[in-house]
């Protein structure tokens, strides 16, 4: 057994209640969801900076454990697109230990019978951290069978050394270079030479942030087959929600 790590030792408790709005992140090959993100609200729905702004350095060990447990609980609880994937923010500054950080996780999926093929932990590529330390969770979460993502690519700190380092199975690029990309040529440069560096690398790209059929358009001319956005639906408080049909001309 993994000895307690300082977070379940020293951690504050997070005792405010929370709950979860699920976005879809759609294939555009079959219009179906390949994912849905988990995304904290208050648990009348109200936005996540209501409770973000209340986690502190000694509680957000106990509040990213209580995430990733309402996250599973509450996909388990809606069956209507079974196959789809879980993908759940973690803060890798919440980690101390990963085997000892992640019993929680994988006694809430067996408990609930959530299988962990179906998990993805994404993590913001702008948030401050000791890559050693992170390479050591993303390694350890694989090996367990979980999925990784790199969230916010290409707005961060670590963006090529830390992808160089490490191959997640998926990289969401960034919002702000996916807005207005139909007008921008220099957003598609970009956004070309990444997919293709992505590709070669085997990883999955997802666009996130895709509000507008011109964006939609360009995204698909590029190739892109996983999109995030509003364009097909916003998340959607304790749900999963089909995607809007999006008629592309």
């Amino acid at each position: 057994m993994t000895a307690a790590c300082k977070g379940c030792r020293d951690g504050a408790a997070f005792d405010i209640p929370f709950s979860m709005a699920f976005q879809p992140i759609v294939d555009l090959k079959t219009g179906e969801p390949f994912a849905y993100e988990a995304l904290v609200r208050g648990v009348n729905g109200e936005g996540a900076g209501t409770i973000l702004s209340r986690v502190t350095d000694d509680s957000r060990y106990a509040f990213d454990q209580q995430c990733r447990a309402k996250a599973i609980e509450l996909a388990a609880d809606l069956k209507s697109d079974a196959a789809a994937n879980l993908s759940i923010n973690f803060m890798p500054n919440a980690v101390y230990e990963p085997r000892a950080c992640i019993r929680l996780t994988l006694a809430t999926a067996t408990r609930v019978g959530f299988p962990l093929n179906r998990i993805i932990f994404e993590f913001t590529e702008s948030e401050r951290i000791d890559t050693a330390h992170l390479l050591n969770i993303l390694q350890v979460y694989r090996d367990i069978g979980f999925k990784t993502a790199i969230d916010d690519f290409g707005a961060g700190h670590s963006g090529l050394n830390l992808l160089a380092r490490f191959q997640p199975d998926i990289v969401k690029l960034d919002m702000d270079l996916i807005r207005g990309i139909d007008t921008d040529r220099a957003k598609r440069v970009v956004v070309r030479h990444t997919l293709a560096m992505l590709e070669e690398f085997g990883i999955i790209p997802v666009c996130e942030g895709v509000e507008t059929e011109g964006e939609l358009m360009a995204l698909r001319d590029l190739g892109v087959t996983l999109i995030q956005g509003y364009i097909f639906g916003r998340p959607a408080f304790e749900r999963f929600v089909r995607p809007a049909p999006v008629l592309v001309s």
